[in-house]
Order: structure tokens, then sequence, then C-alpha cells
């Protein structure tokens, strides 16, 4: 579980690539303090597990739906990434609820300066747009962010000067494509509320009153 407040910049060192599959090597200082293998780190935003650990960074494996989900299929050495750890029981929640698990890519569509903030408008399937409402939170890249308003082909997001120089956000240019993910909670809500397959009950606003809901 994380939530989308990045902790540190790490720069990729080396991509060794599997048939549909590939290791990172990735440097980083402020993670790697208490980092062990087998834990959990978002690399902009991807849930991937520490599987080596040196004086100078971690590695981690990326399977092949990974890489078929996400932007970090692009990454050569020498690519800054968003980093953060998972969070300890009794840290801040300081973003929102992140899973680390990208529903998928979208595509930076505009760039514009509005005083000290920055707006960027990301186009997106349908299929991910159904989860993404103006004022809710998404993860970008791995960073929390809130939706200014959406659209029937793209979001909006206004980013201020701390999180464009603690990320690699303000190094995405139209064209570009970034990890998104949708809110956890909206994704089981339409779970629970759509018609089981193998039955005919479905949660419905009758259904709750009916039964003292």
């Amino acid at each position: 579980m994380f939530t989308g407040i990045i902790e540190e910049v790490g720069i990729v060192r080396a991509v060794r690539h599997g048939a549909r599959s590939a290791v990172l090597q990735i440097s980083a200082q402020v993670i790697t303090a208490d980092l062990n293998i087998g834990d959990s780190v978002a690399v902009n935003g991807v849930c991937l597990t520490v599987t080596q650990l040196s004086p100078a960074g971690f590695t981690v494996d990326v399977m092949p739906e990974t890489l078929s989900r996400s932007n970090l299929s692009v990454l050569v050495s020498g690519s800054r990434v968003n980093l953060e750890r998972a969070l300890p029981a009794g840290g801040r929640f300081g973003g929102h609820i992140v899973s680390g698990h990208i529903d998928g890519v979208g595509r930076v569509k505009a760039l514009r300066r509005d005083d000290n903030a920055l707006w960027y408008e990301i186009s997106a399937a349908p299929e991910l747009l159904r989860y993404i409402v103006e004022k809710g939170s998404v993860a970008v890249d791995g960073i929390s962010l809130t939706v200014a308003w959406v659209t029937s082909s793209s979001f909006a997001v206004s980013v201020i000067p701390h999180t464009a120089a603690v990320t690699v956000l303000t190094e995405r240019r139209v064209g570009d494509g970034v990890n998104l993910e949708c809110d956890i909670i909206a994704k089981y809500v339409e779970k629970l509320v759509a018609p089981a397959k193998t039955s005919q009950v479905s949660l419905t606003r009758e259904f709750l009153l009916e039964n003292g809901f």
C-alpha cells in the first residue's frame, strides 16, 4: 500500500531485457536507508519487489504483464523515476490509497502554466475515465493528484511547484505516456453494485433501503 507521496527520484542505471520481461537496476539514496530484500517499492507508481540491494541502490524484476500495462517498458539507462516505499503501519497518510497496480497508460495531451501551477491535460481510455471524477484522486506516475475536471476523453490536474520539483512529472511532454492508477474504492464499489454473473441479486438502492441501510 502506498500514498502517492513521492519520496525520491531515482535513476535507472541498467535495464536487462528478457523475452518479454525486464530487470531494472535503480540508484537511490533516501529510500534505501531501511530497505530490505522482499520489500515493495513503487517505481513510477508501479509496485515492484526488491530482489537485490547494494550501497548504490536496488534491483527489481518486471514481469510481462507489468511491462504491457505501464510505461516501464520505455525506461532506459539514465531514465529518472519516481520512488516511494510502502506505507508503514504508523505512517502519515498524506495522499490517497494507492495500490501500485497500474490500470493503464494515459497520454499527455496539453501543458500550460497558470501563475505558480502547471496544468496537465491527460487523455485516457473510456474504461479508465469512468473511475476518474472531478475533485477525486488519481495517481499519475505514482503521484497522488487531485482531478480538476474530466471530459469524455481526458482529465486535468494542476501541479504545485513543490510536486514539480521533487518528481519527474515536469520531464513529461505532450504525447508522453504516464502510468495511471484510478481510485481503488470506485472499482470495488462498481464490482459490488454490478449484477453477479451467478446470481440475480445485485446491490441496488432499493435493496439497501429494504435491509435497513
